[in-house]
């Protein structure tokens, strides 16, 4: 059997109850990392604790609210007092997005959920693991899941800013922290279901590889570039996992 990538990695994920976070959590954990995950929904959580466990896998769960910074930071302290060390932040925590929520309808409320969780606490989380590795001295990853709405517009100004915002928070940080050996990048997954992701139809004919993603497709993605057997010279970087729909321009304008 191969080796495991992250065996000695300690990881917290946000978003980690259900979709794209829960993959990216437990195929962290199968390669070896010690993973504490976090999500709002705590039913969903436990179940995936449950998953975990009967897996033989070593991640559990911590509930969280990350729409205010208190919560951010309070779930980051939680982290680090449970780990100890903290080698591994991914933030892949968001609001499910309604297609409906367009330039012209989309309320404050949701403008300030959406901004709050994906952009305000992605940074807070990671200046707080900055500062957690540069003072024990850790050659840390972190990792921030975008999309590709962060470089084209989508008629989902919220959901497009918070991702687009998120871009250049993990660049400022890639570009502070390399000098400690801190690695930071993104994902910017293609059509995954879930999160309230909805395709127009034909949308499967219109991707280059034939069909819609998974949350394992990002999650195996995710492995490789927090590994420092693939990623060691990776930082600063957006990694598209879409099956090849940032090569085609057929996107409609929502009506």
């Amino acid at each position: 059997m191969a080796d495991k990538l992250l065996t000695g990695d300690t990881a917290l994920v946000t978003g980690g109850g259900a979709g794209i976070g829960r993959g990216i959590a437990l195929a962290l954990a199968q390669d070896g990392a010690k993973v504490l995950f976090a999500d709002i929904d705590a039913a969903k959580g436990a179940a995936v604790e449950d998953e975990a466990r009967q897996a033989g896998l070593d991640a559990t769960f911590m509930a969280a609210d990350l729409a205010t910074v208190a919560g951010a930071r309070a779930l980051w302290t939680a982290a680090a007092a449970r780990l100890g060390r903290i080698s591994i932040l991914v933030h892949s925590a968001s609001p499910r997005r309604v297609e409906s929520d367009t330039v012209l309808t989309v309320s404050d409320a949701t403008w300030e959920a959406m901004i709050s969780v994906n952009l305000r606490a992605g940074f807070v989380l990671g200046q707080e693991a900055a500062r957690h590795m540069k003072q024990h001295a850790i050659k840390g990853r972190i990792l921030y899941l975008t999309s590709l709405h962060a470089e084209v517009p989508r008629n989902l100004p919220h959901y497009s800013a918070a991702k687009a915002g998120t871009t250049m928070v993990m660049k400022e940080l890639a570009r502070a922290l390399g000098p400690d050996g801190i690695r930071v990048n993104a994902i910017a997954p293609g059509a995954v279901p879930g999160g309230g992701f909805s395709g127009m139809p034909g949308l499967v004919d219109l991707i280059p590889l034939g069909r819609v993603g998974t949350p394992d497709d990002i999650a195996q993605m995710a492995v490789a570039v927090l590994s420092e057997r693939f990623g060691r010279y990776v930082s600063g970087a957006t990694i598209v996992v879409d099956g090849g729909m940032d090569t085609i321009s057929w996107i409609p304008r929502p009506q």
